[in-house]
């Protein structure tokens, strides 16, 4: 009962990041699902799923009036019974990803009835009413916090008792299923960050940095420090021709020395 209030409140904390506790990047999978570890006791096991879940979800993201999938209570509540089955990555990624979308459509939810305590609000600030926004905003704010910690909690309650047996009793041709769909779910995390960051003139380097992990036998340490130093060079080369395209400008003339004609636009 314990560790299924703890985890039910690390869920619920962890929705608040981006709303009322500012950027923190508290809710990521790769810090939350650590603390779940660590309150379950394994926290090496923690970091390992973190660590994979961030791969699923890194390229996710709330654009305009989209909501995305509640990697929040998906990644906790994935990360947990993982732990306490013993079965490892394969069944947190198989319970993470399903349980993400069906936390969607609570999180939906959620934000249509705070339309309401909006509206609230708003009559409140006509008149004056501050205690009233108050009121009005932080009953909001426990909404979205309940969204992820009645779920999460209810699921700590069920699995403490019964995941060993459910677990056991799926044939082993299905684990190991969820477990190879599971590893293939990184995949889609770079596909979806690659989605939003692909561009025609920026291709390129993407190229260049596939060339350098599969011919040259590089690191993904090594491959972004090159990255970090050519994005370097970039970045003063074009200074410098826009500094002294500017001054050109200004004087009415140029010295044939500049670099570029003029600013460089990439997108």
């Amino acid at each position: 009962m314990l560790n299924a209030l703890i985890i039910g409140c690390i869920a619920g904390i962890g929705i608040l990041d981006e709303r009322v506790l500012g950027a923190t990047l508290f809710s990521r999978p790769i810090v939350l699902s650590v603390l779940v570890g660590f309150v379950l006791g394994d926290i090496r096991q923690g970091v390992i799923i973190g660590a994979q879940l961030e791969l699923v979800w890194m390229g996710i993201a709330g654009i305009g009036a989209s909501t995305p999938p509640d990697y929040v209570t998906g990644g906790v509540i994935g990360t947990a019974l993982a732990i306490m089955s013993g079965k490892g990555i394969g069944i947190a990624l198989a319970i993470a990803v399903p349980v993400a979308v069906l936390a969607q459509s609570l999180g939906v939810l959620v934000r249509v009835i705070n339309l309401y305590f909006s509206h609230k609000a708003d009559a409140y600030a006509k008149t004056a009413n501050f205690k009233g926004v108050t009121l009005m905003l932080w009953i909001a704010t426990g909404l979205f916090f309940l969204s992820t910690f009645i779920p999460t909690f209810l699921a700590m309650l069920l699995g403490a008792a019964q995941i060993n047996n459910i677990v056991n009793a799926v044939p082993t041709v299905i684990l190991d299923g969820l477990t190879v769909a599971g590893n293939l779910l990184p995949a889609m995390g770079f596909a979806l960050l690659l989605d939003m960051l692909f561009s025609k003139k920026l291709v390129v380097f993407f190229f260049l940095g596939f060339l350098a992990a599969s011919y040259l036998g590089l690191n993904i340490t090594a491959i972004a420090l090159i990255g970090t130093c050519i994005a370097i060079i970039i970045n003063l080369y074009m200074n410098d021709g826009h500094i002294k395209t500017n001054k050109d400008r200004q004087d009415g003339g140029s010295d044939g020395g500049d670099l570029t004609e003029g600013d460089i636009d990439i997108e």
